[in-house]
């Protein structure tokens, strides 16, 4: 079995969790207001601005033995960056308030996966924040698309509001191939505990994010 294959399979119960939370279900099918899919956004934002930084400072911290990861590290800033931009043009479209969004506080679930994710790569490993980009990379590629096509369809929103889910949905696969191939080369075991736990903490918090969001459910278009 290779490490991609234990980290899915490790994480599987959490991933399946995930999956079942009501707004996600409900974005799915295209079942939400604006106002919800407006809020799914801003919460997005508060991850989001923190991804480059993430990445930056645990690139930094790679140990010259493992100067390989560095490299991994910079490719993902480079593909990363402004993407929280894109979020907040997509609010803007959708007739938010981006400027609200930009100085407001993010939910609880959103302050602890940002300080869970700070505190693993500046005190403990940065290695492990691998298992947030398996988080965040893999939920985008199963879920974004056919969600950005469902809320689009049952609230008539002009396809610019989905910039930042089209940008991470079935088109962007080729991100989980290339987090798969760099994955199978980590083999220190300290390291995959690593990854594998940080990936079950973010799994539920990134949960609690989209439980946090108020829905009310309602029928699709």
């Amino acid at each position: 079995m290779s490490f991609f294959e234990q980290l899915q399979k490790e994480t599987a119960t959490e991933r399946e969790s995930l999956y079942r939370v009501p707004q996600i279900i409900d974005g799915m099918r295209g079942a939400i207001s604006c106002e919800t899919y407006i809020a799914y956004l801003g919460q997005a934002y508060h991850h989001v601005k923190h991804t480059l930084p993430l990445l930056m400072a645990a690139g930094s911290r790679i140990s010259p033995e493992k100067e390989w990861l560095r490299r991994v590290f910079a490719e993902y800033i480079g593909e990363e960056t402004g993407h929280e931009e894109w979020i907040l043009n997509d609010i803007r479209l959708a007739g938010g308030d981006a400027d609200a969004v930009r100085m407001a506080v993010p939910s609880l679930p959103v302050e602890l996966m940002i300080s869970y994710a700070w505190d693993l790569v500046l005190r403990r490993n940065p290695v492990g924040f691998f298992g947030m980009v398996f988080v965040l990379e893999g939920t985008s590629t199963a879920l974004a698309t056919h969600a950005a096509e469902a809320i689009q369809k049952s609230l008539n929103l002009k396809k610019d509001c989905f910039s930042y889910l089209l940008s991470h949905g079935s088109l962007d696969i080729g991100h989980m191939q290339f987090f798969e191939k760099n994955i199978n080369r980590i083999t220190d075991p300290q390291d995959q505990r690593d990854i594998i736990h940080t990936a079950q903490v973010i799994y539920h918090l990134f949960a609690e994010m989209f439980r946090s969001i108020p829905h009310e459910r309602k029928e699709a278009a």
